[in-house]
């Protein structure tokens, strides 16, 4: 099979996994509070490169950009528990949809930080993507749906972790990555999970264990994606999360979005996928 072929396979692995992991924290997160699901989650993450730890051991600590690490480190598990506390709170659908706000979000912190041109494709494409996530806040009188001011929250974090990780990935390994971020999403949610804390089931341990592997699983094959394939070409694949979350959602939870959900998802989604076209079409400009 082609290489092509190969990472859109991956790619495609990635976005179900992904949705699988959003089942799985929904799924607990009927009884347990999402702090401690993220918790659960922090520390499957951790174990999973454990072996990597003993095997490097202190050097695998030592960089000379750990507040770059420690940053991240923060965004990242402020990211997860608030799509946690999301997924729990709002139908699977518009919890994924509300993830995909990520590139606008990204778009902006970048000119911002990193003093990236913002043109006006990107400007427009970012501006449509806003008015789609008005659409699907519906903001009344009385406030903003439950879980959706979080899940924005959350998503101007994780586009804070791109930012950041468009400058360590340049400076450090994937091990020392992986390493401090596992450590510092278990230190963090360590204190906030132990407020909240209930005991497990049986069951629900072993959906932990399950949420777990779906999110090494994730990591795992957008590794070997983006190994394959340049990222402009995959990021189009990503968005078929959406629709998978909408059936899965449907099929498992009886949800069914609105239909300003709905209009203000593909507005979103729209909006992404023009950003991606442009980025694509700026690269190719530039190797030329």
């Amino acid at each position: 099979m082609r290489a092509p072929l190969r990472a859109a396979g991956w790619m495609l692995l990635a976005a179900g996994s992904f949705v699988a992991m959003g089942v799985l924290a929904k799924t607990l997160g009927q009884r347990l509070h999402p702090l401690e699901v993220a918790f659960a989650r922090a520390v499957f993450g951790l174990l999973t490169v454990a072996p990597l730890v003993l095997r490097e051991g202190p050097r695998l600590w030592v960089t000379p950009h750990w507040r770059l690490h420690l940053w991240r480190g923060l965004l990242g598990t402020t990211a997860m528990a608030s799509a946690f506390y999301a997924v729990a709170r709002l139908p699977l659908a518009e919890a994924t949809a509300y993830g995909y706000t990520r590139p606008l979000f990204l778009v902006v912190l970048a000119a911002w930080f990193l003093g990236e041109r913002l043109g006006p494709t990107r400007l427009a494409a970012t501006l449509a993507g806003f008015a789609g996530v008005l659409v699907m806040l519906r903001p009344t009188v009385s406030g903003l749906a439950p879980g959706a001011a979080v899940a924005l929250f959350g998503a101007a974090c994780a586009a804070g972790v791109g930012v950041l990780l468009r400058r360590i990935a340049q400076r450090d390994r994937p091990a020392v990555m992986l390493a401090w971020l596992g450590a510092l999403g278990t230190l963090l949610l360590a204190g906030p999970a132990a407020l909240v804390w209930r005991a497990p089931t049986a069951a629900e341990l072993a959906l932990m264990g399950a949420m777990g592997l779906a999110g090494t699983l994730t990591q795992i094959a957008f590794l070997r994606a983006y190994r394959l394939a340049e990222a402009s070409a995959l990021a189009p694949l990503d968005y078929v999360r959406l629709p998978l979350a909408v059936a899965v959602g449907w099929a498992l939870f009886g949800e069914w979005p609105d239909a300003a959900a709905l209009l203000g998802a593909l507005v979103v989604v729209g909006a992404g996928l023009l950003l991606v076209v442009r980025e694509n079409a700026a690269a190719a400009r530039t190797s030329r």
